[in-house]
């Protein structure tokens, strides 16, 4: 990786870290260059301005990391409830990515910038429906091989699955503690169960 290439993605990195900490609009273009420890031309030589920096954040650290926890864990599933589960437990109690402090990135961005930024809310889009789109397909997979009931309506699932963890994510930044993750997961666990 060329020296440009290794700071571009040192700012992305360190960047990132601050807006999961703190959210995308207290985060200052200036806090940024503080704690990358770049020049302000080094940044603006790769980022014409904060918000493309937040669109390579989405793109670049975001994405592929909801790709690697919320769709690799459930492509190709032969036992989709049972590993929709196992990947909801992991990403609430396992995965050092996420903290319970500060929830779910792509959820947090959703909330704070999609009401007034349209790149950032097609871009999040993007990475949700790709989530959503996988659980659907798995479900319908369940279906076919007869590990999920043929009546399941799989976009419903889908919705409640996903709104179910956004809010409890949500409970647990409030708490600043997992103790609500465990009834929920007793609980989901319950509901997917029911989908045999």
């Amino acid at each position: 990786m060329s020296k440009a290439m290794t700071t571009r993605m040192t700012i992305l990195q360190k960047a990132f870290e601050l807006i999961y900490t703190k959210g995308y609009q207290t985060t200052s273009i200036d806090e940024i260059i503080a704690t990358t420890k770049v020049t302000k031309g080094a940044f603006y030589y790769h980022f014409k301005t904060k918000d493309e920096m937040g669109l390579a954040i989405i793109e670049e650290i975001v994405r592929p990391t909801m790709q690697e926890s919320f769709i690799t864990p459930l492509s190709g599933s032969t036992d989709p409830l049972n590993d929709i589960y196992t990947m909801t437990r992991h990403l609430l109690l396992e995965n050092p990515f996420l903290t319970v402090e500060h929830g779910c990135p792509a959820g947090n961005l959703t909330q704070e910038m999609t009401p007034w930024n349209h790149a950032f809310s097609e871009a999040l889009s993007s990475i949700i429906n790709q989530w959503k789109a996988t659980i659907e397909e798995v479900l319908e997979n369940g279906k076919t091989s007869g590990t999920v009931n043929p009546n399941v309506n799989s976009q419903q699932v889908a919705y409640f699955i996903m709104s179910g963890y956004w809010g409890i994510r949500n409970f647990g930044k409030l708490d600043n503690k997992k103790d609500s993750y465990y009834p929920y997961l007793e609980e989901l666990k319950r509901y997917l169960d029911g989908l045999k």
